[in-house]
């Protein structure tokens, strides 16, 4: 009887369905009593776990605590971001306005070079029209 009991509990036990007072059932009969022949391939695997249970770690955990100077210290990251970002789009914002600047005065002295190329030509016109005018005053 006692040994279809344990048979049972193993079942139990390995379709993880027993309960702890049933798993401590177990622990004893295989820390104590006569094992039956076909049950003491489990013995070592019951008697591991009743020596495991009992341990325990007596050293002292180290915890680590976090600094208040991490806050300081994002905070701090951030303004220097916010400062680089600033000066950075303001030297950005001058370099765009020295290119746009340049390319200006670029333009303004290709017009400039096109008005004296037609000032020249006026200048043909303008003795054109006094040589008319001699041709039609000595009429």
């Amino acid at each position: 009887m006692e040994l279809d009991k344990i048979n049972q509990l193993l079942e139990k036990y390995f379709e993880a369905t027993a309960t702890e007072a049933e798993e401590r059932e177990l622990r004893d009969y295989f820390a104590k009593g006569p094992v039956a022949p076909y049950h003491e391939a489990y013995a070592p695997m019951f008697s591991y776990f009743s020596e495991a249970g009992k341990e325990r770690y007596t050293k002292q955990v180290p915890l680590k605590t976090r600094s208040r100077s991490y806050g300081w210290v994002s905070i701090a990251a951030a303004a220097v971001l916010m400062i680089g970002l600033y000066f950075g789009k303001q030297a950005r914002d001058q370099r765009e306005a020295e290119i746009a600047y340049q390319e200006t005065r670029k333009a303004l002295g290709l017009i400039a070079q096109n008005l004296d190329r037609g000032t020249e030509k006026v200048a043909y016109l303008g003795q054109f029209e006094q040589t008319k005018k001699k041709l039609l005053n000595n009429d």
